[in-house]
């Protein structure tokens, strides 16, 4: 019978020695590479082509909202000044907020005259079937070649990532394959097409010059387009209102002299970094 010390000592030894084996390499069959990993690049680029193409047939000559638009430009742009107030002079905010928020004059004092999303629906009925039309472009394609690859290349291991990463990357990296003991750098065949799906917009813009495949962008015109300017001009106008502006390359002229005179005085950079962000 091994006492305490030897057992312990027994199990430092095999402890020692699991970590110094070395770590096993899996050799991917070629035919998988030929089989697998390339004709689902391939099918994933070719429906990508067919969407562009699909897509293209589909638009319509719609009626530009001059109005709406100019009211939804005029949202972002105040959104971009309240973001960016900070690298502007005093001066310069002043009369972007007198631009937009004036009582009189201000541009969202005005009365929007876009109308809600819902009015226009039921203004232009084809505002809906285009909207149904880009959605289907979008996704049945999509859940197709998914099912496609679920079904006839799930549990396959295509490849590994030129580079280490931690566990929280195994149900990215590895969709498909629930195998604990498998390193977390290999690849499954269904993660591969996720990989694609998300990696391929390049490659798009490259080969079909307009990329008329970009899923977020197309979302985010959804979004303007569906977006009621009435609430956004009340919503805008009163951050504008209520923000307080400071100019930030003051604060950073005020810092670095601060740390310059602490550097110069004798004070380690930490020191002169606290004295400097006392304020």
């Amino acid at each position: 019978e091994l006492t305490p010390r030897a057992t312990h000592a027994a199990h430092a030894a095999q402890h020692d020695a699991l970590a110094t084996m070395p770590e096993e390499t899996l050799r991917l069959d070629g035919d998988i590479r030929n089989w697998v990993l390339i004709p689902i690049t391939i099918a994933m680029f070719l429906v990508g082509v067919l969407r562009h193409n699909f897509s293209k047939l589909l638009r319509s000559d719609a009626k530009v909202d001059l109005k709406g638009l100019r009211e939804g430009q005029a949202v972002i742009r105040a959104e971009r000044a309240r973001n960016n107030a900070g690298y502007m002079q005093a001066l310069g905010f002043r009369q972007r907020r007198f631009f937009f928020c004036d009582k009189t004059t201000g541009v969202f004092s005005q009365k929007t005259k876009k109308l809600n999303p819902q009015q226009q629906m039921m203004s232009d009925p084809t505002m809906m079937t285009d909207m149904l039309k880009k959605n289907l472009n979008m996704i049945v394609p999509q859940m197709l070649t998914a099912a496609w690859v679920n079904f006839f290349f799930t549990g396959f291991v295509v490849g590994k990532v030129p580079f280490p990463v931690t566990q929280r990357f195994r149900g990215m990296l590895q969709r498909g394959i629930e195998l604990q003991s498998l390193d977390v750098t290999y690849i499954s065949s269904l993660s591969w097409y996720f990989l694609n799906f998300f990696g391929l917009r390049g490659v798009f813009s490259l080969a079909l010059g307009q990329n008329e495949l970009d899923d977020a962008q197309a979302m985010q015109q959804q979004m303007a387009m569906g977006m009621d300017t009435g609430k956004a001009f009340v919503a805008v106008k009163e951050s504008i209102d209520m923000m307080q502006h400071e100019f930030m390359l003051h604060i950073a002229e005020r810092r670095t002299e601060k740390m310059l005179r602490s550097l110069i005085a004798g004070h380690s950079v930490e020191e002169a970094r606290a004295l400097a962000n006392a304020d």
